[in-house]
């Protein structure tokens, strides 16, 4: 494969995540940017995946059908765990929307993060769009972590990072993260996996180059 420019790459990364941001109006977001083709595996299986799409679609039409648009949530599935973000306008409302989510089928844990605010405006989104853009550039500068183990999401300034990682990829994340222009603050989901997890995760060589 070849290598790309790591400032243009990081440009791409930018861009594109603003540009999702500046097309959703909805009240309700649904998952993170994903990165197209530079994304080669992921750590959950197929199943997993599918189900965490599934999650979040579900989860997004109960919430709009009992709350209308008066909310701003984005959920976020990650391996059957779901972060809730964005803003509510009564405690009574976080809650109904962390007991709407967790009746959806195949949840297992539900990390509510929602504040009783006012909802955010789109420039304040849009801001948070380049925060997660440029964490995830950063992550890909960095060339010692798998970019594609983790999910990252932005909210008033709080980069929350989820993903199967080991507890060495998840120091080195949060490393990455903390450092990065507009992250005020970082927020761990991590499924933590040990390292011989993480092995048998690893693409295998294919026979030839293994003999080599």
């Amino acid at each position: 494969m070849k290598f790309v420019s790591q400032k243009l790459l990081s440009m791409c990364l930018v861009g594109a995540s603003l540009g999702a941001t500046l097309s959703a109006c909805a009240p309700i977001v649904i998952g993170g940017a994903v990165m197209g083709s530079l994304v080669a595996t992921d750590r959950r299986t197929s199943g997993a995946q599918l189900e965490d799409e599934t999650i979040e679609l579900r989860a997004a039409s109960r919430i709009r059908d009992n709350l209308g648009s008066r909310t701003h949530v984005n959920i976020n599935s990650y391996n059957r765990r779901v972060l809730l973000t964005g803003e509510v306008p009564s405690l009574q409302d976080k809650q109904l929307v962390e007991q709407i989510v967790t009746r959806v089928d195949n949840v297992q844990a539900v990390v509510n993060e929602l504040a009783v605010l006012g909802n955010t405006t789109l420039v304040q989104r849009s801001a948070d769009t380049l925060v997660t853009g440029r964490v995830k550039a950063a992550m890909v500068d960095a060339r010692d972590i798998f970019t594609n183990a983790y999910k990252v999401v932005t909210e008033r300034g709080t980069t929350y990072l989820m993903g199967r990682v080991t507890q060495r990829e998840a120091d080195r994340a949060t490393e990455i993260a903390r450092s990065t222009p507009g992250v005020q603050k970082v927020v761990r989901v991590f499924e933590i996996i040990s390292e011989d997890e993480l092995r048998n995760l690893l693409p295998k060589p294919a026979a030839n180059e293994a003999k080599k």
